[in-house]
């Protein structure tokens, strides 16, 4: 035997130790449960097979996200991304799965395994499932955006964040508001803002019985036109609502272009209309009531 013949074998000695090696450390089981007919084996090549794929898998979905986030707009990108976010671990699970019954893997024995737990966990995530697909609802029909400003429960807020279970608005008094997705679906939702950022607010007054209404009319009007918030155009209308029973019911209705502050004008109106009726001597009643006491013999 030549040289060359022995550095060869010696050669195919190795490789196939090392292949050999290879193969067990790959054929290593982690762990093995299950009957015989339905077993349920995970080796270590299984498990690097599986990150394998979930490597490609992730890289193909940044590329994907990447490419279709370049052509959207900056609020529809946000939207984009919340839908992402929770679309890909769908991915993820389908990927896994087929690659795991492609090579083989007994899929049908772990879901006949699992099947309690699944039904338990599917019960423990309603409401989580439900925030989830109105969040999806509310991208597609696009009933609230970010800036709008919300009521929903007797709570109002601007919308700063919409996520794909939450949505994140902040109170008047600059406390968070998180709203769970499935209340625009069982509450009334009013969006003060959907047509538009200008509204119309209202201050209601009563005045006493013998005053002048038309004096009371132009000192309204006067009130509403000093604020800064009210806008000129439409001009403050009065309307007169009622003859009560202790006084005369006027309503001073006005426009402002920032309904989130309504609160601010409609009280420094108030504190206007008191100030100017207490100049023209104008008297805001109150309900009174007489007695009249009978002295029995």
């Amino acid at each position: 035997m030549t040289q060359e013949e022995i550095t060869e074998q010696v050669k195919d000695v190795i490789q196939n130790d090392i292949w050999g090696t290879i193969k067990d450390v790959l054929g290593y089981r982690i762990f093995h449960f299950g009957s015989e007919d339905n077993p349920i084996v995970l080796t270590v090549g299984l498990l690097l097979f599986v990150i394998f794929i979930l490597v490609v898998t992730s890289s193909l979905l940044k590329l994907f996200k990447r490419i279709i986030v370049r052509k959207l707009e900056r609020e529809d990108q946000r939207k984009f991304e919340s839908v992402f976010s929770f679309l890909k671990y769908f991915v993820y699970i389908i990927v896994i799965f087929g690659a795991l019954d492609g090579i083989g893997f007994n899929i049908t024995a772990i879901f006949a395994a699992s099947a309690a737990l699944l039904v338990g966990v599917g019960l423990a995530l309603q409401t989580f499932i439900q925030d989830i697909l109105s969040g999806i609802f509310i991208f597609i029909d696009k009933t609230v955006h970010v800036g709008d400003i919300i009521e929903i429960d007797g709570k109002v807020g601007r919308v700063e964040e919409i996520k794909l279970r939450t949505t994140r608005a902040v109170t008047i008094d600059n406390k968070v508001l998180i709203i769970p997705n499935h209340k625009y679906m069982s509450s009334s939702l009013y969006n003060w803002t959907q047509n538009g950022t200008i509204t119309r607010e209202s201050v209601t007054v009563g005045v006493a019985y013998g005053s002048d209404t038309q004096v009371v009319k132009d000192l309204l009007i006067k009130a509403a036109l000093s604020n800064t918030h009210v806008l000129k155009h439409p001009e403050p209308l009065v309307l007169f609502t009622d003859f009560a029973d202790s006084s005369l019911n006027f309503k001073l209705v006005f426009t402002i272009n920032d309904s989130f502050q309504g609160a601010i004008p409609r009280s420094e109106i108030r504190f206007e209309i008191d100030r100017l009726f207490r100049e023209y001597n104008i008297s805001i009643p109150f309900p009174q009531r007489v007695v009249t006491m009978v002295k029995e013999d």
